[in-house]
């Protein structure tokens, strides 16, 4: 049978083809032959832009180098008369010379003092749960529907979420959601938490070789599980930390609050000096699981899965060598004034009396305004300026001639070598990707994440940076975007700069299984 059908290839293969294919193929042709002028201009116009770019960021230089080489070729022209005449010069100015470098020393002394200190990250860790606490969609709607609370309606829109957000076979739920029926107790809420918290730190304090008494400062984050005593005292209990810690416990802040409890540690590195801040992110999902039929309230029951994530900063300069990236910039943008962003993501009870967390439908409208002010705040400090003066120029154009002109999108690809996309979901990956103007691989990070760890809320964006280094592409000096959408409704940015070429961590999440990934996912 094999090779029968290889002699009839072969003499398919010798006989002409047909006169349609022919003119099939020539209409090919013709169309390839049409694209390739708008291929070669894409290109040059490509090339055209990059040529921009470099002039104008590299314009300083380039006017100097010229005026120097002028200045070194007059003082080579001195002649010795010249020369003594500018000594003698100098000599009598000599009170105006030691005031002006005594004005330059205070200057420079001041400016040492006042400027604010650098904030290091010296290593961070992903918890990874055990393996019997992975679920597959299949399992995850078995066990919706032996649970009882869910109509059709309800699972079947849970079944259609399932397929569409992205999220591969291996994400994990708390061991309350494994059991019949579930168990959402305090109890087993503490003890997700401690699992989560404590498995990041053990791996932190383990590879970084610091002692939990030299902690400093302490800022943990978690939205809906706020217990008493607080997640922070439940650490301080655990490790044994010191008496007069800074610590600080946020809630209710959404997937946003990691970047914020960084910014917090940033702000406290500032005034306490020579020690250690920890950030710890994370969610609960024990006690905040929806049973009820509200669509709205449904979804996050597909995307949010356990993760946690711990990270170590310091203001010390010594631990500058050893340290992975160097906190370039934070900034945060608050929508909380505007009514609807207030209640885009609201914790409330439905018909029935059962507590959730709503997600609005003009979810990603509102995203989009946060993510516009936010770079619009966070472009200026971070992008070149040949991008600057586009933007700008658009900007003028806009308002004095045609309301119609597109604002300039800034090519944000020339300030970030990577960027750690919040996994929200593969609608907000989607959306930025499309309005950044990204390229796939730069939401790979992102993407890969959601596929294997779903949505664990603020430490999402760590399991990201993880894979970035799991695969390698960390170099010395790259630079790094954290950004995170959250309830209230907030975008928050954090900007890193990497000070050495990073090689993952022991127990990186991603340690045995990079070498699966990327994979493709359901568009």
């Amino acid at each position: 049978m094999g090779g029968g059908t290889g002699a009839d290839s072969d003499n398919t293969s010798a006989a002409p083809p047909p006169a349609s294919a022919a003119a099939d193929g020539g209409d090919v042709q013709i169309r390839q032959s049409r694209r390739l002028p708008d291929f070669l201009q894409s290109v040059n116009l490509k090339y055209v832009k990059l040529g921009y770019h470099y002039l104008v960021s590299h314009l300083l230089t380039l006017c100097l180098i010229p005026l120097m080489a002028m200045i070194i070729v007059q003082a080579g022209q001195m002649n010795p008369e010249d020369a003594r005449q500018l000594w003698l010069h100098l000599q009598y100015n000599l009170v105006s010379v030691i005031v002006c470098s005594a004005f330059l020393v205070f200057g420079s002394t001041l400016y040492v003092m006042t400027r604010p200190r650098p904030v290091y990250l010296v290593d961070y860790a992903c918890y990874r749960p055990p393996s019997h606490f992975q679920v597959r969609p299949q399992k995850f709607m078995e066990h919706s529907r032996l649970i009882g609370d869910f109509d059709e309606a309800s699972l079947e829109f849970q079944r259609k979420i399932l397929e569409r957000s992205g999220l591969g076979d291996e994400t994990y739920l708390p061991e309350a959601m494994h059991c019949l029926p579930p168990r959402p107790s305090m109890a087993a809420a503490r003890e997700e938490a401690e699992q989560v918290m404590f498995g990041a730190l053990d791996t932190l304090f383990a590879n970084t070789s610091v002692k939990p008494k030299d902690i400093g400062i302490l800022v943990v984050n978690c939205s809906l599980f706020n217990p008493t005593p607080s997640l922070s005292a439940m650490i301080i209990n655990k490790y044994k930390l010191r008496g007069n810690i800074r610590s600080f416990n946020l809630g209710g802040m959404g997937c946003s609050a990691g970047v914020i409890a960084v910014d917090l540690a940033k702000d406290m590195l500032q005034v306490h000096g020579n020690t250690y801040a920890v950030v710890v992110s994370t969610e609960n999902i024990t006690q905040n699981w929806y049973f009820g039929n509200k669509k709205s309230m449904l979804i996050p029951n597909c995307l949010f899965r356990v993760g946690g994530a711990a990270v170590l900063l310091s203001n010390k300069s010594a631990d500058r060598r050893r340290a992975k990236y160097k906190l370039v910039h934070v900034v945060r943008t608050h929508r909380g004034a505007d009514d609807k962003a207030f209640r885009c993501v609201y914790q409330e009870e439905d018909d029935a009396g059962k507590v959730g967390v709503s997600l609005s439908k003009d979810l990603m409208a509102i995203a989009g305004g946060a993510l516009k002010i936010n770079i619009t705040t966070l472009g200026p400090l971070v992008l070149p300026i040949s991008e600057q003066l586009l933007f700008f120029a658009t900007l003028v154009v806009k308002k004095l001639f045609n309301s119609k002109v597109k604002p300039y999108i800034p090519d944000f690809k020339l300030a970030f070598e990577h960027f750690c996309i919040h996994a929200g979901g593969r609608a907000v990956i989607d959306e930025l990707e499309k309005n950044l103007h990204l390229m796939p691989v730069h939401v790979e990070a992102s993407r890969m994440s959601l596929h294997r760890f779903g949505n664990t809320s603020s430490s999402s964006i760590w399991y990201e940076l993880a894979y970035t280094e799991a695969k390698g592409r960390m170099r010395k000096g790259n630079r790094v975007w954290q950004i995170a959408f959250g309830s209230g409704f907030k975008c928050n940015s954090a900007v890193w700069e990497s000070l050495r070429h990073v090689k993952p961590s022991p127990k990186n999440p991603w340690e045995d299984c990079i070498d699966r990934y990327p994979v493709k996912t359901v568009s």
